[in-house]
């Protein structure tokens, strides 16, 4: 018995070994053809990446035009933007 436990036992680590190879191998070519694409058409990922950056500031704007305390004073933006970075800045310094 002790026999097939230490064969079945051996079976798997070896199976183990195969899997992690097996990994290793897709995480190394995902990461060669992410960085080739980005190599190939920087351009496009900029463009991309601009357009995100630019629609989300453009939906916050919208989003908060028609709060009409924020929209009426807009001092309070500022005010309430600063709050949330020293929130966040204190948070993130508690949770390092």
């Amino acid at each position: 018995m002790q026999d097939v436990t230490d064969k079945l036992h051996k079976d798997l680590e070896h199976e183990l070994e195969r899997i992690e190879q097996l990994r290793n191998s897709m995480s190394s070519k995902a990461l060669s053809f992410r960085n080739s694409a980005f190599a190939r058409f920087p351009f496009v990922f900029i463009l991309l990446s601009s357009f995100g950056l630019v629609a989300t500031f453009y939906g916050f704007e919208k989003f908060i035009d028609h709060i009409p305390l924020f929209a009426d004073h807009p001092s309070l933006i500022l005010l309430t933007g600063i709050a949330t970075l020293i929130l966040t800045g204190s948070l993130y310094k508690k949770l390092s």
